[in-house]
């Protein structure tokens, strides 16, 4: 799937007291809007309705009057599978253009970032959808509306756009191709297929990408981008009956083309015999993948091969994860089945340890999948699949936009109800269909893994045709309706207005933001401090394996029943860890919140720290760095790093080398590890924050009763990153066979989020390399010279302390290293010696700030910011007073500050790439050693 790129959030947040009695009313489904003239209103499904215009365009209203945004989706039926010879990689090129400008919009990345919105494109093998998030207003609806309409024939599509961008997509071509289990599964797809175009990488062929005729890249558009063959959707809180007049008037004033829509028909021959394909790379673990033909996403199978894929992959009591990990034989496995509008395919993959044969990995394997109907699959092992599958769709119906882009994927399938059907199938099959899908479809004759062999009697596998969605919809009944939210205004002042705080007994600061929310969800932070600068010397290692280890089991429950509980609640949870701390993330619904609140602090109190599991997770570290030692963005990185932030070895804030990485995980034992939590741990410093549906004073009384006496043995003293003055240096890597190249440039700054000058630096960040592609370095770098797929700049401030910084960044084929560092250097200077211009800053202040409100209007960012806020001694007044101090700025503001803090002769520069392999390599550059 090729992605653009996403919007940056806003700085910290946080919030303040108020009673939960001011809060508004829950919103209550309103009447249905009149319908404009030639609208016709269609099926209608658990809040969804249906629209069809006269041109045959449908549209897809999702109300929900709680969000604190809404979601513009627009789905065109088309993707590599319409691709001709030639035309390899089209729809996927095609996603780009439509992000430069149309005959009403000169720049609409540009346009999008003035609006703060969170804006997206997507390609895969049935669509192309394009989709952006917005505060809720009236004005971004009208304008996201009138511009999708205007784009979708009006965009331009001509040679000057094109040329820039078809090296963007190159880019990002190569960057695909530095992945070596990415490239394998490509390869794996492509075998398995001998017509049918689902064997093509939607990213494209390189040559087609390079040489596509302008003239045949227009008359794809023509041909496919039409109001028959999209889907509009909007989804969260708007007006409806606005929606839908203005709906009527942008696109139902396009007409519906004389010409019908082409059909593709191509249907892949039966399957005679394995399969084997290898790739020989530089690069990561060994990797084995196995690929099944099954049915398309429409079939009544292809709900069971979604639990089979569950039954098989999921750790730690998934059939492949106890054959390969648990027995030694891998370091990790996956799977995923396709679910696309004609048969697919469902993958199967495992890693080994680096220098481990891989050829009883794959023999395992093999027969881990192929063996089922010696040790059928049990009724217990597809409920406990079944939960997982039905809490992941039931969660996204809870959340509107979430479920706007997952209705793409349906949408493509033929109907968007089948997300529905779907579900229901989910919940009605036993373990009886599932293994009778596992015996139909993984066998020998039908899967790419093998060479060929020839067999005097191959075992074929007919695979059924899409069945007829009429039918098949006919009569869907819908669940009951979720409990409707409140509408909530995120603004700072409502925030700090809304928020409750309590301090527990033992130190823990407890913030609480109560609020009815769809589907009565509940986002939840914990986090613990503990340690000082001098009692974690050496103990990173230890902390970070010891959060992982965390989520292994407590000594009331194993592994398996603790995520079985967890998974039978529907929460979703996650665990990080530093030297410093450890953080716990969790949503829940409100039913569920008390119980799954003490099962964590059960995780963190009484963890059972298994040996067999520590020694997986060391196994799977080790890996991890194996796969860095030629990745040329994770050795950049590191190097620039190693270079800006420099402390002592042993102290928790070191950078520490790949290899001290390994040894200090080899070092690490169960025993230490041990010590660390019976020491360190406890919840005497920390933060403890809700957002969502749930009674204050009930959680208050039982955050007390879990946390409130349990104090860490050793006490916390912030360990705080120190402002550094390093001398330039320039670092070369080289990176052997790698297509993409890596770069960074940048300097430590003496700079708080507290400073006069912070403000104005954020805005000179978002003008230089922030916002939706609309910056000073990727209207140079991306969109006029085609040089990177993605660049950015931004300003950091210390929270707390005065370690600032300013970086940039690119990815880039090695041959153009000079050019992009040129053109980087170029701008920086062109900004230091010419300004930002009024109407650059007032632009940018505008989509920063509506930027930020749209994070705000996230829960789970909104908890992670209150909890933020509190480990810094802030309110959410902070916030708010940083967007007013941001509103006020001039033109002359941000000019001065820039100037005072940025220095170019005080940059340093890594790159990382195959250079050495280059056509032309610049004479300057001046090869280092990789950072071991």
């Amino acid at each position: 799937m090729a992605l653009l790129g996403c919007v940056g959030a806003g700085a910290g947040e946080v919030a303040a007291a108020a009673s939960p009695a001011a809060a508004p009313p829950a919103s209550t489904p309103g009447p249905r809007p009149a319908l404009p003239a030639g609208v016709v209103r269609g099926p209608s499904l658990e809040g969804i309705t249906e629209y069809r215009l006269a041109n045959g365009m449908r549209v897809l209203l999702f109300p929900d009057p709680s969000s604190a945004t809404f979601l513009a989706n627009i789905t065109y039926l088309v993707g590599s599978r319409h691709e001709n010879y030639g035309e390899r990689g089209m729809a996927h090129l095609l996603e780009h253009l439509l992000f430069r400008r149309s005959a009403a919009h000169p720049s609409i990345t540009r346009a999008l970032a003035e609006r703060g919105a969170s804006a997206n494109g997507t390609t895969w093998h049935d669509r192309t959808n394009y989709f952006a998030t917005f505060a809720p207003t009236d004005d971004n609806l009208r304008w996201v509306i009138a511009m999708e309409a205007d784009r979708m024939v009006n965009a331009a599509i001509t040679r000057e756009e094109l040329d820039p961008e078809m090296s963007v997509v190159r880019n990002e071509f190569e960057r695909g191709e530095d992945n070596p289990t990415r490239v394998l599964i490509q390869r794996v797809a492509s075998a398995a297929y001998l017509w049918h175009n689902y064997g093509n990488e939607t990213i494209g062929a390189r040559s087609d990408i390079e040489n596509v005729p302008i003239e045949r890249l227009q008359a794809f558009y023509r041909r496919w981008y039409r109001p028959d063959n999209a889907v509009f959707l909007l989804a969260g809180r708007f007006d409806e009956s606005l929606a839908l007049d203005l709906v009527a008037r942008h696109f139902g004033a396009i007409e519906r083309p004389s010409q019908p829509l082409e059909r593709t028909y191509t249907v892949e021959p039966v399957q005679d015999g394995e399969r084997q394909v290898t790739v020989r790379r530089i690069g990561e673990s060994p990797t084995v993948v196995a690929a099944y033909h099954v049915p398309a996403g429409s079939h009544p199978d292809s709900a069971a091969i979604d639990l089979l894929t569950e039954v098989l992959r999921a750790p730690p009591s998934g059939r492949l994860h106890r054959a390969l990990v648990d027995g030694g034989r891998a370091v990790s496995v996956f799977g995923f089945d396709q679910q696309l509008r004609e048969p697919g395919l469902v993958f199967f993959g495992a890693r080994a340890a680096a220098g481990r044969p891989i050829e009883a990995v794959r023999d395992t394997l093999l027969e881990t999948l192929e063996g089922l109907a010696r040790e059928p699959i049990t009724d217990a092992e597809v409920q406990r699949a079944r939960t997982v599958l039905l809490r992941q769709l039931e969660q996204s119906l809870a959340t509107p936009v979430a479920l706007g882009r997952t209705m793409s994927e349906w949408i493509a399938n033929g109907d968007w109800r089948l997300f529905f059907l779907h579900r229901n199938r989910l919940r009605s099959l036993g373990a009886a269909d599932v293994n009778r899908v596992a015996r139909g479809y993984l066998k020998r004759a039908n899967r790419t893994v093998g060479l060929f062999i020839p067999d005097p009697a191959p075992d074929r596998t007919e695979i059924p045709s899409a069945p007829d969605l009429e039918s098949l919809l006919a009569g869907l009944a819908p669940d009951p309706e979720l409990a409707a939210g409140e509408s909530f205004d995120p603004t700072p002042e409502n925030i700090e207005q809304r928020t409750l705080r309590r301090h527990l007994p033992a130190g823990l600061h407890l913030a609480m933001l109560p609020r009815a929310t769809r589907g009565r969800l509940v986002h939840a932070q914990l986090n613990l401090r503990f340690g000082d600068e001098r009692s974690l010397v050496g103990r990173q290692a230890e902390a970070s394996l010891l959060a992982a280890l965390l989520q292994r089991g407590t000594r009331r429950l194993d592994r398996q029943r603790l995520r079985d509980e967890f998974d039978r609640m529907g929460t979703q949870f996650s665990v990080s860890g530093s030297a410093t701390g450890v953080s716990v993330s969790l949503r829940a619904v409100r039913e569920h919140l008390a119980e799954s609140l003490a099962l964590v602090v059960d995780m963190l109190r009484d963890p059972a720290l298994p040996a067999r599991d520590l020694e997986e997770l060391r196994a799977e570290a080790l890996a991890g760095i194996d796969r860095q030692r030629q990745d040329p963005a994770s050795l950049g990185a590191l190097a620039y790093r190693r270079h800006t932030e420099r402390y002592p070895r042993g102290d928790p804030r070191h950078i520490p080398s790949l290899d001290e990485q390994a040894a200090d995980l080899r070092a690490v034992t169960l025993a230490g590890m041990r010590d660390f939590h019976r020491r360190f741990y406890g919840a005497s410093s920390g933060q403890l924050s809700l957002v969502g549906d749930f009674d204050p004073e009930a959680i208050a009384a039982l955050a007390a009763r879990l946390l409130g006496e349990w104090r860490s043995e050793m006490p916390w003293s912030r360990v705080s990153d120190l402002y550094q003055r390093v001398e330039p240096r320039r670092i070369v890597i080289e990176t052997p066979d790698r297509a993409n190249a890596w770069l960074r440039t940048g300097m430590n700054l003496e700079l708080s989020s507290d400073d006069a000058d912070y403000p104005a630096l954020l805005i000179a960040g978002q003008m230089l390399g922030g916002g939706f592609l609309s910056s000073r370095l990727a209207e140079r770098v991306r969109h006029r010279e085609g040089l990177s797929y993605s660049v950015w700049a931004r300003f950091d401030g210390g929270s707390p302390g005065r370690s600032g910084s300013f970086m940039a960044s690119a990815i880039f084929a090695p041959e153009n290293a000079a050019r992009l560092e040129g053109a980087v250097r170029e701008e920086l200077e062109r900004a230091l010696a010419d300004g930002f211009t009024e109407a650059e800053v007032a632009a940018a202040k505008a989509g920063y700030l509506q930027s930020v409100q749209v994070a705000r209007g996230n829960d789970a960012r909104l908890t992670a910011a209150l909890a933020g806020n509190a480990d810094l001694g802030r309110t959410y007044r902070w916030q708010g007073a940083l967007d007013a101090r941001i509103a006020a700025l001039t033109a002359a503001d941000v000019n001065a500050a820039l100037r005072r803090h940025l220095d170019l002769k005080q940059l340093s520069t890594v790159l990382a790439g195959d250079f050495a392999a280059a056509a032309a390599r610049p004479e300057s550059l001046r090869t280092a050693p990789a950072p071991r």
